[in-house]
C-alpha cells in the first residue's frame, strides 16, 4: 500500500493566498530551534493534506540571513509533512533565462556566511552528534520529475535543471560577484535556497524548487538592473504561474508511488548521523555506539 503524503508549501509573498487550501486553518508551533517564521497554515489541496509556510513571515519582515531555517523545517517535520515544494525569486545570471521564466533547479553553489546548516553539533540547542548529509542529487529527483510534468503540462515555459548560487543577503550582488558566478558555470541566484535544502534532507523530506527569474542580476551591459521595486513586481506579474504549479503539481504528487523514494531519503538521513561516544570502557578508551560503528 502506497504511504499518504502531507506536503508542505515555502513560499514568500503573494502565495499566502486563502483560495490555495481548502479547510483553512491557522497553527501556532514552536520547536526545539525555537519558533518559525510565522504560523503555519493547515488545509487541503485536492484531498491532499498541505501545510503553508510565510519564510519571511506573512509581513515579509524576516531578512533571509535571519530567517529561523531550522525551526521552520523542524516545524513542517513534525507536522508530518512528507514533502516540500518551494519558491524562490532568483537572479537569472543567463540569457537565456529571461524574467519570467520558471526553473526546476538541481543543484547549488554556497555562499552564505552566517547561517547553521544542520540539526545536529555542538550547540545549546543542537541534537547530539554530526551529521554528514550528502548532497548530491542535492534536490529530490522524483520530485523534481513530477514539477517538470507538471509544468509542461500546463504549458508553462520552464528550464529543466540549473544552479543556484545561495547568497547572505540582504543586499543584492556586485557585478564582479554577479560575473565571477557566471564564470563558475551557475545560472541563478538567490538568497534562501541554503541551508533550507540541506535542512530538508537531514530531516529525511523530499523537497523540490520553483525558481522564478525576476531579473537578469547586474551582469548585463544594457537593460535595468536588479532593484526591489523591480524584483517585486515582476514577482507579482508571475506568481499566478508559481501558484498554479504548484497547486497541479500536490495534485499529481498524490497519483506517484513515493513508497521507496521516502523509504531511501528517511534512511540516508538516519544513516548520516554520527552519534557522539558517550560511553569509555574500563581503560577509558572510547567506544562507539552501533550507528557509529556503522558510520565507519
Amino acid at each position: 500500500m502506497a504511504p499518504d503524503i502531507k506536503v508542505a508549501i515555502i513560499g514568500g509573498t503573494g502565495l499566502d493566498d486563502p483560495d490555495i487550501l481548502k479547510n483553512r486553518r491557522e497553527k501556532r508551533v514552536t520547536t526545539p530551534f525555537g519558533a518559525p517564521s510565522d504560523s503555519l497554515l493547515l488545509g487541503e489541496i485536492d484531498g491532499v493534506e498541505c501545510v503553508l509556510l510565510a519564510r519571511h513571515g506573512r509581513k515579509h519582515d524576516v531578512a533571509p540571513g535571519h530567517i529561523n531555517y531550522r525551526a521552520n523545517i523542524w516545524a513542517l517535520k513534525q507536522e508530518g509533512c512528507t514533502h516540500i515544494l518551494a519558491s524562490n525569486a532568483c537572479g537569472s545570471l543567463r540569457e537565456d533565462i529571461p524574467p519570467g521564466d520558471l526553473v526546476i533547479i538541481d543543484s547549488f553553489l554556497d555562499r552564505t556566511t552566517n547561517r547553521i546548516q544542520s540539526f545536529y553539533g555542538s550547540g545549546p540547542d543542537s541534537l547530539p552528534g554530526l551529521c554528514h548529509i550528502p548532497m548530491e542529487p542535492a534536490f529530490c529527483p522524483q520530485t523534481r520529475k513530477v514539477l517538470l510534468e507538471t509544468a509542461s503540462k500546463l504549458g508553462l515555459k520552464v528550464h529543466n535543471g540549473g544552479t543556484v548560487v545561495a547568497i547572505e543577503g540582504p543586499r543584492y550582488s556586485s557585478k564582479a560577484e554577479s560575473n565571477l558566478y557566471r564564470q563558475w558555470g551557475a545560472h541563478l541566484v538567490g538568497m534562501t535556497t541554503v541551508p533550507e535544502v540541506v535542512l530538508a534532507k537531514e530531516a529525511g523530506l523530499c523537497y523540490g524548487v520553483i525558481a522564478l527569474s525576476t531579473d537578469y542580476d547586474c551582469w548585463r551591459d544594457s537593460g535595468e538592473k536588479v532593484s526591489h521595486q523591480f524584483v517585486v513586481k515582476n514577482f507579482q506579474e508571475n506568481v499566478k504561474k508559481v501558484t498554479s504549479l504548484l497547486l497541479a503539481a500536490v495534485s499529481r504528487l498524490k497519483g506517484e508511488d513515493w513508497t521507496r523514494t521516502l523509504q531511501d531519503t528517511q534512511n540516508l538521513a538516519k544513516e548520516s548521523v554520527m552519534p557522539p561516544n558517550e560511553q569509555r570502557d574500563s581503560k577509558g578508551d572510547d567506544k562507539c555506539s552501533l550507528e557509529c560503528q556503522k558510520a565507519k
